[in-house]
Order: C-alpha cells, then sequence, then structure tokens
C-alpha cells in the first residue's frame, strides 16, 4: 500500500518546508520564494508528498488571472527523495486538478543555471520559450527584471 499521499499543504507543512529547506535545496537560496501567500491564499494549489509526519515533496502553483492557464511557482524534493518520481507525481496532480477546471496549459520557470531543473522540466514533457542565450539555452529577456532572464517552460495538457 502508498503510504504516500498526495495532500493539500498544511500550515505546519508548510513551517517544515521553512525549518528544513536544505534537506530540499541543498541551501537556504529559496527561500525568499516561498511566501506563506501560497498556503493562505492558494492553498488549494498546494500540495505535499509526506510519509507519516514528514513532508519529502511539495508542489505551489496557483490558475493565472491573466489567461488560462496554470503555473508552478515552486516544486521541491527533499534531496534523499529525488529522482524517484515524486515531482512528476505533484505535477500530474495539479494537471489534474487544472483539467478539472478546463485549464489546459501549464507553465513554469527556473533560471538559465539551473541545469537540474531545465533536465527536469524537459523530462516532462515541457518545452522551453524565448530565444537562445549566449550558452544555447532558451530564455526569456529580462523575464523577473532588467537583466533577469528565466527559461520559461510551457505544456499543453489535454489527454
Amino acid at each position: 500500500m502508498d503510504t504516500q499521499q498526495i495532500i493539500n499543504c498544511s500550515k505546519e507543512d508548510f513551517y517544515q518546508i521553512l525549518s528544513e529547506i536544505k534537506d530540499f535545496w541543498g541551501s537556504e537560496r529559496t527561500l525568499v520564494y516561498h511566501h506563506p501567500m501560497f498556503i493562505y491564499e492558494f492553498g488549494n494549489t498546494a500540495f505535499v508528498i509526506k510519509d507519516k509526519d514528514k513532508v519529502l515533496a511539495y508542489l505551489f502553483g496557483f490558475v493565472s488571472q491573466n489567461e488560462q492557464i496554470g503555473y508552478v511557482h515552486m516544486i521541491g524534493v527533499r534531496q534523499d527523495f529525488q529522482k524517484k518520481g515524486l515531482g512528476r507525481r505533484l505535477y500530474e496532480h495539479f494537471i489534474d486538478i487544472l483539467r478539472d477546471k478546463d485549464i489546459y496549459e501549464i507553465k513554469a520557470i527556473t533560471t538559465p543555471a539551473n541545469e537540474n531543473s531545465i533536465k527536469f522540466h524537459l523530462h516532462l514533457g515541457m518545452t522551453m520559450t524565448g530565444i537562445k542565450n549566449e550558452d544555447g539555452i532558451k530564455v526569456v529577456k529580462n523575464y523577473s527584471g532588467i537583466g533577469q532572464d528565466r527559461v520559461v517552460f510551457k505544456m499543453q495538457t489535454r489527454k
């Protein structure tokens, strides 16, 4: 029996993620992107996979207010549990939620230097938008501000 079910992220789960952020990311570099609004305002699209009381993986997403698209803001898997399909399961769960709302496109971003994230999203079947930078990676120029290029992934999710 699979005891690692996907459930909505609780406030306690969120606090656990924050206090153990290094277990997911290897450092605290992403801590500033973990805003409590993802629990309080978008809690119906914030998910965790737990084993007993331990959060193994999480996804914070929401439905865009500007277009019919779901946006994955953050996905994290504890380093000891990476490459076990947990990230894919969370994406598939979020996609199912979006389909229930008649939304059939998903979007995510990362930095051009985040090779693991790029590989993960491409493996999911997402495509990069934008133009190639000097390293040959497609980016959207100034996506996150002046000089802050980002890799922007999109994927159609119709079955």
